[in-house]
Formats: C-alpha cells, structure tokens, sequence
C-alpha cells in the first residue's frame, strides 16, 4: 500500500511537530517535508510533488492564500487542505477559491484530519464539521443582519486593504485593477454590509476577524 505523502506548512514548530507525529504513526501517511514559510512551501511542493499539503493559512510574508494559488500553478498534482484557527466560513471559501480543495480548523479531532487528508487525495472537496455547522446555522437564521460572508473573495480583499489604511487609489495599484473599479468594489461592500461608511468599514472588519 502506497503512502499519501504529505508537505506541512505552518508558521508554529509545536503545531508541525504535532501533526508530523501524529501522522506519521498511521500506515496511511507519510510526511515527507514541513516549511514555516510560504514562499519555501511552494518551492518544496515544485521539488518534492507530495500528495498533500497541510497549509496553515495566517503566515507571512506570504500567506496561506497566496502560497495555495502558487503550489496549484506549479505542483498541480498536489492538493491543499487548509488549516486555520478561524472557523468563518469566508476563510474556507476563500481558500477553496485559491484552489484548495479541503478546509479544517485547528479544533478538528485527529481523526477528522485523517478523514479530510483521504477525502481531498481523492479528489473529494472536504469542509470541517464546524465549518459546516456553522453554514448551516446561518442558513437556518437568515436574520437578514450584515454578514461577511456574503462578500466576494474581491470584496475580502479590498475590505481587508481598506482596513490596513489603503486609499483607493493605492489598492488599485496594488490590485492592478482601476480605480473606477475600486469605488465600485467598496459602494458594493458598504451596501451589502449595510454600513455607512469607510470607519464603521473598518470598524466591521476589525470586529469579525479579518
């Protein structure tokens, strides 16, 4: 029985040397490199093709976003799974967006780990029990209330960028978009967060998390 071959990427040693220890006991997995870096992260999975990618998603410089969307560009064979503290379902979206095709949160069992890793070297798409059930009780809610997740992942990013102080014009540079397209970015974000403008933005952002 071939082994599913695993890269892990997180920015914590105690966290690698966790999931490394509790994945190479099962016969199932094998993991054959970890990196506290992005940009190395990508360098690895072009070098070594593991089967999977554990990918921790708050990290810089580059972060588990970016780092995704580059691992699927040059090691294609290579699915991620994304690993974050954060349990909104925005984040999960956004990283399948990135090109993942798994999400867990850092409060998932070993063995729903296990069960993700399996499900995505599948080819199966796999979302985390409390991700799940917190979709689900926003579907039953549906107050009507402002929610962050009905933000595109475009949307994410300028809200995030405008949190950081960028005017439009700089997120447009940094975006490479125009800034006609900025100030429809961010009229549609008020208007779907119900705010009135750019500090109480601000102010919503800083209060969900991102």
């Amino acid at each position: 029985m071939s082994k599913i071959t695993i890269l892990l990427v997180d920015d914590h040693k105690l966290v690698r040397d966790s999931w490394a220890f509790i994945l190479n006991s099962d016969p199932h997995f094998k993991v054959i490199a970890e990196t506290s870096d992005g940009e190395e992260a990508v360098d690895l999975a072009r070098e070594k093709n593991p089967d999977i990618v554990l990918m921790d998603i708050n990290m810089a410089p580059i972060n588990g976003f970016e780092a995704t969307k580059l691992i699927r560009k040059q090691s294609p064979s290579s699915q991620v799974i994304g690993v974050s503290m954060h349990s909104m379902p925005v984040y999960a979206k956004k990283m399948i967006q990135c090109g993942a095709l798994g999400y867990v949160t850092k409060n998932s069992s070993k063995e729903e780990l296990m069960e993700a890793i399996i499900e995505v070297n599948k080819g199966h798409k796999y979302i985390c029990s409390e991700v799940k059930d917190i979709i689900a009780q926003h579907e039953l809610e549906d107050s009507g209330q402002p929610d962050i997740n009905t933000l595109s992942r475009r949307e994410l990013d300028i809200a995030e960028l405008i949190r950081d102080g960028l005017s439009s014009r700089e997120i447009g540079l940094k975006l490479d978009i125009s800034l006609k397209t900025v100030e429809v970015h961010r009229y549609n974000i008020l208007k779907k967060l119900q705010l009135k403008n750019t500090a109480s933005l601000v102010n919503f952002v800083n209060a969900h998390g991102l």
